[in-house]
C-alpha cells in the first residue's frame, strides 16, 4: 500500500470514529471536525491520479443512514441548515444540511473501510470506490460541509473550542 493510500485509509478511519463517537459537547466535536475535513480533502486529492470512473455501487442501509442523520441533526441544532446557491425565500427555505453532508461522507468512507477489511490483500476496489464516489457524489458534500463550517467559524457560531 502506498503512502497516499495509507494516509487516505487513516483519515477515513479517523473521520468514521469521530462521526460514530458523537460527543455531547457539540462545540468541541465541531472543532475537531473543522480540522479533519481539510485533511480528508487533501488525502482524497492525493489519490486523484488518472480519471477512472468505474461504476460506483453503494448499497445503502436506509434505516442506519436515517438514524445517523437524525443524531447529527439533533447535535447540530440551528447550525445544521445553510443556504444553497439556488435557495430563495425565508429562513425555512434553506436546503443545505450539514448533517446530510456528514452522513453521506460517512457512508461512503465506511463502505470503503469495510471493503478494506474484507479484502486486505486487494485494496484497489476500496480506493477506486472512494475516488469515484468523491467525483460523483460525496465530493460536493465535502465542499459544502467545509464551506458551511467556514461560515459558522467566521460568524463565531462554532463555540469556544474553535479559534
Amino acid at each position: 500500500m502506498t503512502r497516499e493510500l495509507a494516509r487516505m485509509r487513516d483519515v477515513a478511519e479517523e473521520y468514521c470514529r469521530l462521526i460514530e463517537g458523537l460527543e455531547h459537547d457539540a462545540d468541541e466535536w465541531l472543532g475537531r471536525l473543522v480540522g479533519l475535513l481539510p485533511r480528508l480533502h487533501a488525502a482524497i486529492a492525493a489519490l486523484d491520479g488518472t480519471a477512472v470512473l468505474d461504476p460506483h455501487y453503494l448499497e445503502p442501509n436506509l434505516d442506519a443512514r436515517f438514524e445517523l442523520y437524525t443524531r447529527l441533526r439533533a447535535l447540530l441544532g440551528e447550525r445544521d441548515s445553510y443556504w444553497m446557491e439556488y435557495d430563495a425565500g425565508d429562513e425555512q427555505c434553506r436546503s443545505g444540511s450539514l448533517a446530510d453532508d456528514l452522513t453521506d461522507i460517512y457512508c461512503e468512507l465506511k463502505y470503503g473501510l469495510t471493503l478494506l477489511d474484507l479484502q486486505p490483500d486487494d485494496p484497489r476496489s476500496a480506493f477506486e470506490g472512494w475516488r469515484t464516489g468523491y467525483r460523483v457524489h460525496w465530493g460536493q458534500h465535502l465542499l459544502d460541509a467545509e464551506r458551511h463550517l467556514y461560515a459558522l467559524q467566521t460568524s463565531n457560531r462554532l463555540g469556544s473550542a474553535v479559534s
